[in-house]
């Protein structure tokens, strides 16, 4: 992925939905999605802020639903693509790495890992027994290799997944650059351009910024490891309070100053 590809301006608009992690959890983005639908207009944008997947068990209808939303929303307000805007998060982050797992050097401790976090439960989600790749990684490189294929075969089989999974951003941010979009943080001593995996993996006690970063008074992340939830009155705006752990999806409306219109939960 170039430069370009990896950040969104989000021109043209008058207002955004951003929304938390979802981690599978298919009933609450049915609700966030018939919440979002009753107050959208044509000049808004959207926002998935990460970890659609991973972690519940409904990740493959997760992103059957978000596709299918998208199709309901550009057809009642004659959309483009480009009003939706999906970052890649920490699961699809170790999800892309699964597909990679034939060159790394000591597969089984990856995959335990991954496991460890919830990526079995995406596998499981579109039918693969996850139970089966240990086995694999005792065998060599050729044999992970037919296996990731075999993968990549199943997405495919998905309508619209392998897009989804080929066209995660890491970051949005408004014209203005007064509102930052992200799914766990950002280096706060670096420029967006030199974050590296800041952006789904974190940056120590982010929750605790308290002056803007660069241009940006507002940054909305999608997912908070403390599950504190959004702090209307801080810089950090974590939606996020343990969907796929037992809590509900918590979703945010922003304007282009950063300024909040709603948090909403379902």
């Amino acid at each position: 992925m170039n430069l370009l590809n990896k950040f969104v301006t989000l021109e043209n608009s008058r207002r955004y939905w951003a929304i938390g992690s979802v981690h599978g959890n298919l009933l609450s983005i049915k609700n966030i999605h018939d919440l979002i639908l009753k107050e959208f207009s044509s000049n808004d944008k959207i926002i998935y802020l990460g970890n659609v997947v991973g972690v519940g068990s409904e990740s493959s209808n997760t992103i059957n639903e978000i596709i299918n939303f998208r199709l309901k929303l550009m057809a009642k307000f004659k959309l483009d693509p480009q009003n939706f805007i999906y970052l890649r998060g920490a699961q699809e982050e170790m999800w892309s790495k699964l597909l990679e797992l034939q060159i790394s050097p000591n597969p089984k401790e990856v995959i335990t890992w991954m496991f460890a976090h919830g990526v079995d439960k995406t596998l499981l989600s579109y039918q693969i027994d996850y139970k089966e790749v240990f086995d694999i990684c005792d065998s060599g490189s050729v044999l992970i290799s037919k296996w990731t294929s075999r993968i990549k075969n199943t997405i495919s089989s998905f309508e619209g997944h392998m897009d989804y999974y080929s066209n995660l951003s890491h970051a949005a941010f408004s014209e203005s650059k007064n509102i930052l979009f992200v799914n766990r943080g950002v280096d706060i001593t670096r420029p967006l351009s030199a974050q590296n995996d800041c952006f789904w993996w974190g940056f120590h006690n982010f929750s605790k910024v308290n002056k803007p970063y660069y241009n940006f008074k507002r940054i909305v992340r999608g997912y908070d490891p403390k599950n504190i939830g959004p702090q209307r009155d801080s810089v950090v705006c974590s939606l996020y309070k343990g969907s796929g752990f037992g809590g509900n999806i918590v979703a945010g409306l922003f304007l282009p100053s950063g300024d909040i219109i709603d948090i909403i939960e379902a």
